[in-house]
């Protein structure tokens, strides 16, 4: 989740809402690709999560980063909580993953070596003191009361809401991961068809990249428990969108929507302000219960849109969210899925081809489809498998009409990076799949297994 944001002074127009969004847009040679994935990190021997301090922990991760490779602190109080170096930020999720949030990149080849890079520090400190890092969307075996509190405000304000706004809440803030990437647009038109595209899409990500089969020690009966549970949070701030694809839709639109979630909290002076529930259209008005008179800053609002969890979301940039954390090679797949379909005005004109016929209750069927069933899901005359595979030929066809090379000119373009999906498409086994046959077959139910065969 993110650092709480800053910059941004009192706001003195409502329009300055949906400007704030539209700032966002930015020349085609300007775009950027934004790679963030968490992972879960636990004790080598006893295969139990890290807690936050101790010799083996959170917090000792934080600074071998920091002394061995050059990272700069984030602190909370006196807690390190975080880590930033040449545009990339190290941060915590609440029950101790760590997230890389990977710096502006121009090319999928420079996002991969960033990944590796990451993955090779990690792992160097992780070895000393006898820690390892496993990429997957729910964690397997742990529940609730194993899992570690990071020290970071907001999520002491989040966790006893959750409880109260839905049933799965608390699992997605301490025992779920995820690999996503975030996107430019080149103005409002732009980000419209491009959101669209990514909410109506984001289904057949789920499906590809499904990787938590498993949760509390047992068969959960889904691909993409991470996905389930997204869809039992809290509706006031999850799901599909289906404004987005009504006529009209575009920055204005997406500011009114925010407006209304309810907010979770005010940071000043480097202390989180319980505001759960309260409406930042009060706090517009200088009439937030919690700072009675007070009127938000940018920085407020640039807050608050970070505490939106759409299956896409818009900020700055478009943010896609619906990839289980995963091995490696999905690490550099998932930006190179969606800077094929994005990134290329003829690959993302085929995409929105593809779905603009879909009405809201098909992309919301799809979405339960992709969780439950991976590829192979099937809703009404939609295939998932066959839909995969045409949109990650799509995204082919983009990555080799931008034609960026890799370093010294080795490598032609991006393509490359969708290997792992275009094995994927055409064997139609998910990693899901190839966890539960691992269960069945060799590892015979021994889910401990898992952590062996599935680390970093």
């Amino acid at each position: 989740m993110s650092i709480p944001q800053s910059g941004g002074g009192p706001i003195e127009r409502p329009e300055q809402l949906a400007e704030y969004l539209a700032e966002g847009c930015k020349p085609k040679d300007a775009w950027r690709i934004g790679t963030e994935h968490e992972k879960f990190g636990y004790c080598r021997d006893t295969l139990r999560p890290l807690p936050y301090d101790g010799p083996r922990s959170i917090r000792a991760m934080l600074e071998g980063l920091r002394d061995r490779f050059g990272w700069t602190p984030v602190l909370e109080g006196d807690k390190i909580i975080g880590l930033s170096q040449g545009g990339a930020n190290i941060s915590l999720e609440p029950g101790g993953q760590l997230e890389l949030s990977g710096a502006p990149l121009q090319s999928i080849h420079q996002t991969c070596d960033e990944v590796n890079e990451h993955l090779r520090e990690v792992r160097s400190v992780a070895d000393d003191i006898g820690a390892a890092f496993i990429g997957l969307g729910a964690a397997p075996i742990w529940r609730h009361e194993d899992m570690p509190v990071m020290p970071k405000g907001r999520y002491g304000l989040m966790t006893p809401y959750m409880d109260k706004v839905g049933t799965h809440g608390t699992q997605m803030m301490y025992r779920t991961c995820t690999v996503q990437v975030n996107l430019d647009f080149g103005s409002e038109a732009d980000m419209v068809q491009k959101l669209r595209v990514a909410l109506a899409l984001q289904p057949v990500a789920t499906a590809l990249f499904a990787n938590s089969p498993f949760f509390e020690g047992k068969l959960n009966g889904h691909k993409s428990w991470r996905s389930r549970i997204w869809r039992d949070l809290d509706p006031a701030r999850t799901g599909m969108l289906p404004f987005v694809f009504e006529d009209g839709f575009g920055f204005e639109r997406y500011a009114d929507y925010a407006l209304d979630v309810p907010m979770y909290f005010v940071y000043r002076d480097g202390r989180y302000i319980n505001a759960l529930g309260m409406s930042f259209r009060d706090f517009l008005a200088g009439r937030l219960p919690a700072l009675p008179g007070e009127v938000p800053t940018l920085s407020d609002w640039a807050d608050h849109l970070t505490t939106i969890f759409p299956e896409a979301r818009i900020k700055r940039y478009i943010e896609m969210r619906g990839a289980d954390g995963g091995p490696w090679r999905r690490l550099c797949a998932l930006p190179a899925l969606w800077v094929g379909l994005m990134y290329d005005q003829g690959a993302l004109d085929a995409a929105w081809d593809l779905c603009k016929h879909w009405d809201a209750e098909t992309r919301e069927a799809l979405r339960v489809a992709a969780s439950v069933d991976g590829l192979a899901a099937r809703v009404g005359d939609i295939a998932m498998q066959p839909l995969a595979r045409e949109v990650v030929a799509i995204a082919e066809a983009g990555l080799k009409a931008r034609a960026r090379q890799g370093a010294a000119g080795l490598l032609p373009d991006e393509t490359h990076f969708l290997n792992a999906l275009k094995e994927t498409v055409e064997t139609g086994q998910t990693p899901a799949d190839e966890l539960l046959a691992r269960y069945h077959g060799p590892w015979a139910g021994d889910l401990s297994r898992i952590y062996a065969d599935c680390s970093y």
